[in-house]
């Protein structure tokens, strides 16, 4: 690698800003790896172990292996921690000074954040836990031991740095290696899971003074990709400290965010797609008819049919970087990529035979849980929708070529349109050469025909020149803008961009977080009352039961009167549909009177006017 380019990674090294309470921190692979086992699980045959804790290492994880097809390979971090270990784990955690000074606090409930389906969905989501492979719930402090041991033998904060020269754009990608995920048993997320790669990519351009300049910034989320994950680097929600950008690391997920929050994910089971586009559908529909409020611009809001979950991302624990209390280590370095990166394409840790992959480890930087080559990998340009920006120092040169192509378009065009009106003359003439001579009745319909066709042909041509008139005249007009340093507003290309949950919506009472909490508990008793002692009134005891809900939802959320305005739509459409069901043909017949009334008064009046 390029000697400049390992000092542009170090120029603009991101700092990483973690939530108290954060176990886990970047370290090199090798450490993990030396520390670690290597397992494969042939089909239909109990798992094998092909190197024990202390024999695994880079050289030997890249070596080749030819297995069955549906083979797994993985890696083993940690074995799970006897009775006395975790007892003295946990007492540590809890009389510990400086733990409980640096103890995580989760703030307002969670499900006091969203809606009630969402919380059903969620107490599913949660018994799914005994039926899926999951990481044991020991895991993650077996894993804080092994971590803090290797550690104490020697403090190093790692980042592996990998450049990209793609389509003008220089891409500067720092890769995270977090030896384990603790997000569900830490941080009452979504999942835990050994291993965990996350990536921060910085997009640069050559500028007039011919040196690498930064354009862009991308922070990875949650295997999401495109356009939202950008920010410009004049956004002023990029963060920086000089020209190292900041990152807000969320806990236990180390998922990465421009602001200090935090931010509400939602969890959409595959199964549930379609029904979460019938109601997205639907939900539009109804916001149409009763003049609801367009909702394009604004952050992600809670749906039905997805489990709600927190990532908190407040910035106020460990920081690692330029200036921070703990500063990066010499990154290793992805370019050229080595053999463990290339070769490997087992997972990074536990295989807990997750059927929704939440609580499987990841694959490398590389590769995915399944063995493919990751898009941020091959196409780090596309994967942050950066495939359609021409660089800055590249755009106005490419406007002027693209001036020069549909110049060309045009000439090419106008030949084609003077020699397709001269086929329509001659055919126009044809036609009516046989106009009046009958025998010939067949050749003039053919001639018709085609006369028809060269017509909408012609016509599309002739569009196509008008079209490309005013691209013309755009993109010189944009040519002058460019020269003289245009660039479109920071967040142009940010349609439903991810921010944190705001201070006002986060002031929930007590009461209000506790109903949240407990309120499906109460339902399923509930119902299960009901269904024992007054089954006759089930119907009615079901309704009473989901309105008692759905007023104490409104009461806490101060929706009360959003409530009746939809209760009240709700029973007037009804009463519509009822009274159009009762009257249905006296309804037809009045309106068929008043619309023959109203054509012949409309047409009497144009006979006298």
């Amino acid at each position: 690698m390029p000697a400049d380019w390992l000092e542009l990674l170090r120029r603009f090294e991101p700092v990483l800003r973690f939530t108290r309470g954060e176990r886990f921190f970047p370290m090199d692979v090798a450490r993990y790896v030396e520390n670690s086992s290597l397992w494969i699980h042939r089909p239909n045959q109990p798992a094998e172990r092909l190197y024990a804790d202390g024999e695994l290492s880079l050289e030997r994880l890249s070596e080749p292996r030819f297995e069955p097809f549906d083979s797994v390979q993985h890696i083993k971090f940690i074995e799970p921690l006897n009775i006395t270990q975790l007892a003295r784990y946990q007492l540590r955690q809890t009389f510990s000074r400086k733990n409980r000074k640096e103890a995580f606090h989760a703030g307002p409930g969670r499900l006091a954040r969203v809606g009630y389906g969402s919380r059903l969905l969620d107490a599913i989501f949660s018994l799914s836990l005994f039926a899926r492979g999951r990481v044991p719930g020991d895991t993650a402090a077996a894993a804080a031991v092994t971590y803090e041991r290797i550690q104490q033998k020697e403090e190093r904060y790692v980042y592996h740095g990998r450049v990209i020269e793609q389509d003008g754009w220089l891409a500067l990608q720092y890769w995270y290696f977090y030896p384990f995920n603790n997000w569900r048993s830490g941080f009452n997320g979504v999942n835990d899971h050994e291993a965990d790669w996350e990536m921060v990519c910085l997009y640069l351009h050559r500028g007039i003074n011919g040196e690498w300049q930064p354009e862009w910034a991308a922070y990875a989320s949650h295997d999401f990709e495109g356009d939202e994950l950008r920010r410009r680097w004049d956004d002023p929600e990029l963060e920086r400290v000089g020209e190292h950008p900041i990152v807000y690391v969320g806990a236990g997920s180390h998922a990465s965010y421009y602001q200090a929050g935090e931010y509400l994910t939602e969890l959409e089971l595959p199964l549930l797609s379609p029904i979460v586009a019938f109601f997205k559908q639907f939900n539009g529909f109804w916001d149409r008819l009763i003049g609801g409020k367009d909702n394009r611009g604004q952050s992600p809001t809670p749906q039905v049919f997805r489990i709600p979950f927190v990532d908190y991302a407040r910035g106020e624990g460990t920081s690692i970087g330029f200036g921070q209390q703990k500063e990066w280590s010499q990154p290793e370095l992805l370019t050229p990529p080595p053999k463990w990166v290339t070769s490997y394409r087992g997972l990074w840790g536990l295989w807990a035979r997750d059927p929704i992959m939440g609580e499987n480890a990841p694959g490398g930087p590389m590769y995915d849980r399944f063995g493919r080559v990751r898009r941020a990998w091959y196409d780090p340009i596309g994967w942050a929708g950066l495939d359609k920006q021409v660089a800055p120092d590249k755009a106005l040169e490419k406007a002027r070529l693209r001036q020069r192509a549909i110049a060309q378009r045009q000439h090419s065009l106008a030949i084609s349109i003077k020699e397709k009106s001269r086929e329509l003359h001659d055919l126009g003439m044809e036609a009516e050469a046989i106009q009046e001579l009958p025998h010939l009745k067949r050749l003039h319909a053919s001639i018709q025909t085609k006369i028809r066709s060269v017509s909408v042909e012609l016509d599309g041509m002739r569009s196509q020149l008008a079209a490309d008139d005013s691209l013309l005249e755009a993109l010189d007009l944009y040519a002058e803008r460019l020269a003289k340093g245009f660039k479109r507003p920071a967040r142009a290309h940010l349609i439903r961009a991810h921010h944190p949950t705001s201070a006002l919506s986060l002031r929930l009472g007590r009461i209000a977080e506790v109903w949240a909490a407990a309120s499906i508990g109460i339902m399923l008793i509930a119902f299960v009352a009901i269904a024992l002692f007054a089954r006759h009134y089930l119907l009615v005891g079901l309704v009473s039961l989901f309105s008692m809900v759905a007023i104490v939802e409104a009461v806490f959320r101060r929706n009360l009167g959003v409530l009746i305005s939809y209760v009240t739509n709700t029973l007037a459409i009804v009463a519509g549909l009822v009274l159009l069901f009762e009257f249905f043909w006296e309804i037809v017949i009045g309106l068929v009177l008043i619309a023959g009334a109203y054509i012949m008064w409309e047409n009497l009046r144009e006979l006298w006017s």
